[in-house]
């Protein structure tokens, strides 16, 4: 593998524009989601079947959705992570079957 390098590909300003323009419209998607647990108007089970559902939506931290979930902070966060075997570091399209369900199980 040594010698082989990857050259960047050079991107126009307009393509450049495109790809903020989608990297804000994900944020914004994935904001929108956390906030509306945070509000109440979705449960965590509801937004969990919602984000394994949508592509961009799946990028989102377990973690940070657990703790879009009013009354639940940092350390609540962590020990649910713990005793559900899950990653720290792990986002929703990285969940397993058995974990999807006991998530579900947990909030339901």
């Amino acid at each position: 593998m040594k010698g082989l390098s990857m050259t960047i590909p050079q991107l126009s300003s307009e393509q450049l524009g495109a790809a903020r323009e989608a990297a804000t419209q994900a944020r914004r998607a994935r904001a929108e989601l956390k906030d509306r647990v945070k509000n109440g108007e979705l449960t965590f089970s509801k937004a969990l079947d919602k984000a394994l559902a949508d592509d961009t939506l799946s990028r989102i931290k377990v973690i940070d959705l657990l703790r879009s979930i009013p009354r639940v902070g940092v350390t609540r966060a962590t020990e649910i992570m713990e005793n559900l075997q899950i990653a720290p570091n792990r986002r929703i399209r990285g969940l397993g079957r058995h974990q999807v369900e006991r998530l579900n199980e947990l909030f339901n």
